[in-house]
């Protein structure tokens, strides 16, 4: 299979494993991927898995058409893509070997043999030029092992990404991407969100039109959606709002117990309900639910003072890889002693950011009248923010909104006629009580000031503490005119057909200008509220709180350069091109500082 006119696919399908890694079901099999680069000299991505010895062998013969490789590239060490190393040194004995240091380490280990007369050790920046293409390498340290690096081919504009964007299931079968691709990452590369966050980083100023990983399809359309869903799972933000309740039951009665809450929840309006038999279920289906969706309920027996073994070995899995940025809920059952929740609340306290709801349900042996009302006070308590999201069941004019305003930041959504907008703002200020006036502020530069000029409308959404830095990047470093920043979102709106946005707030006002005030470089509208909606009562962000735990911290440690002071780009040079565009915020020079 060729790549591009240079890179050819040489890997092959395992159809025989049924566990990958000794404990994940794959019945779809695995691809192990391999490639090789046709060019003035030959390099050679990646060896694979021990079983496939000859046929990946001749794979490689094939498509050298009577060549002879100069170098193999060992991006990762695990066995799966490592194991022919050795058979590839036999085939070709003047090939060099390509690799991080840690990586000639483990293949003493592994091998018994460091290859230290053909040893090319290369480490963040350094470059091997091929002929016309000229590879390029990035540490990938802990994504998922120590020695990792992955390698970009700036002719053919490629990202070689060893494990990162791999997937479960062989490549002749044809399946959903996503959904086995976060089963793998999470389960995989999980615990690692910070070392992933760090490489896209990395990759955001590369120009990367395919991507090729060691598992699973070559990327090339469409690779920001790929992008996106890897920033999603390794900030550890839910990729879906949704409850997921995960149970175990011994004699029937908290099964019972979470039928009806789970029945309670879609009643309320909660767009979905995952439910979970921690007995009987893939574990590591049950782990990728728990991650994928914004609420959790754990539902288990009292079992020796302390919790049922499956809800035990769930947790651990979710502890184990960082779980964060959930609300979670528990329901117990105990017929003399029950003491499931207090043991669950345990094993979870050192998560961070983690919102456990003040309801909680107290089965005694078999439900009755009281815990059926603790069922009902759960399923509202979690259900509160979708209730007020649906007309038919919000409450339109909760003027408590308004004390959700202080010296916070929000997003103002408008519509121009064709598409919807959105802007960072982080001055909304309430006026008068009678009648309820607000002042919001926003910069003439900015398409949404143009728009609600026109318009006369806006909704001011109230961002809460949860809020990921992808808000503001979405929000904030894009213009509206250029760019639809809601191409990809199921639209929620209020009655003056706006847009509100479905999480990471706790309220929004639509508002309607009655007045606007000329500030020079910035336009004042004074608005009449026309509908309030509170969703919850998570704390409001502030500025402070945003510039202290939510913006990234630039990496300038060593580094000579300017560093942006919008969103923290490092760009390293003596000095700055007065045309020079941050390609994260897409900010101009003027708004970079000197590293000092």
């Amino acid at each position: 299979m060729k790549i591009t006119n240079d890179i050819v696919y040489i890997g092959v399908n395992d159809h025989k494993v049924d566990l990958f890694e000794g404990q994940y079901v794959v019945p779809n099999g695995m691809s192990y991927n391999s490639y090789v680069i046709l060019d003035e000299q030959v390099a050679v991505m990646d060896t694979v898995d021990a079983a496939f010895t000859h046929e990946w062998l001749d794979n490689l013969q094939n498509a050298l058409g009577g060549r002879t490789p100069n170098y193999l590239i060992v991006q990762h060490m695990e066995p799966d893509h490592s194991a022919n190393i050795v058979n590839f040194v036999k085939a070709y004995p003047t090939a060099k070997i390509v690799a991080s240091a840690k990586a000639f380490v483990m293949m003493g280990q592994f091998f018994g043999n460091d290859f230290a007369d053909r040893q090319v050790v290369v480490g963040e920046g350094d470059t091997l030029t091929l002929g016309r293409h000229t590879l390029s390498f990035v540490t990938a340290p802990m994504v998922h092992w120590p020695e990792v690096i992955v390698t970009y081919d700036s002719t053919d504009k490629v990202l070689f990404s060893a494990d990162g964007f791999g997937k479960f299931g062989a490549l002749d079968v044809e399946e959903d991407w996503a959904c086995e691709a976060r089963r793998y990452y999470i389960g995989i590369v999980g615990k690692y969100g910070v070392q992933v966050q760090a490489l896209l980083k990395k990759a955001a100023g590369l120009d990367i039109e395919t991507i090729c990983p060691l598992h699973g399809p070559v990327l090339t359309e469409n690779l920001g959606y790929y992008l996106n869903l890897y920033d999603i799972w390794s900030s550890y933000q839910p990729e879906e709002e949704g409850i997921v309740i995960a149970y175990t039951s011994v004699y029937g009665n908290t099964k019972k117990a979470v039928l009806q809450l789970a029945d309670a929840l879609r009643q309320n309006g909660c767009p979905k309900v995952v439910v979970n038999d921690l007995a009987r279920c893939d574990m590591a289906e049950a782990v990728e639910d728990a991650f994928r969706y914004s609420k959790l309920v754990l539902a288990t027996t009292t079992y020796n003072a302390d919790m049922f073994p499956f809800m035990r070995e769930f947790i651990d899995h979710l502890t184990e890889r960082n779980f964060q940025n959930r609300t979670v809920a528990f329901v117990e059952n105990g017929t003399w002693a029950p003491q499931a929740a207090k043991m669950m609340h345990r094993a979870l306290e050192n998560c961070k950011n983690l919102t456990f709801a003040e309801s909680g349900v107290k089965i005694r042996s078999a439900l009755n009248e009281e815990s059926r009302a603790q069922i009902t006070a759960l399923a509202d308590e979690l259900c509160r923010e979708y209730l007020a999201q649906q007309d038919s069941t919000a409450n339109k004019n909760d003027l408590t909104a308004l004390f959700k305003i202080g010296y916070g930041l929000y997003v103002v959504t408008s519509h121009d006629g064709k598409k919807d907008n959105g802007l960072i703002v982080n001055t909304v200020t309430q006026v008068t009580n009678t009648p309820n006036r607000i002042a919001v502020t926003i910069n003439k530069e900015n398409y949404s000031h143009h728009v609600i000029k026109q318009t006369g409308k806006m909704n001011i959404n109230c961002l809460t503490v949860d809020a990921p830095f992808a808000v503001f990047e979405k929000f904030g470093f894009q213009s509206g005119r250029n760019v639809d920043k809601f191409a990809d979102c199921e639209p929620l709106r209020s009655d003056n057909g706006l847009i509100f946005l479905p999480r990471h707030i706790n309220a929004f006002l639509s508002l309607k200008v009655e007045q606007y005030v000329d500030l020079d470089t910035h336009g004042m509208f004074i608005c009449s509220v026309s509908e309030a909606r509170v969703l919850s009562d998570r704390e409001t962000m502030t500025y402070t709180y945003y510039q202290d735990h939510v913006k990234p911290k630039p990496q300038t440690d060593g580094k000579k350069g300017f560093v942006c002071k919008v969103c923290g780009y490092v760009y390293e040079g003596d000095e700055l091109p007065e045309d020079f565009i941050c390609p994260l915020c897409k900010h101009g020079a003027a708004d970079f500082e000197p590293i000092q």
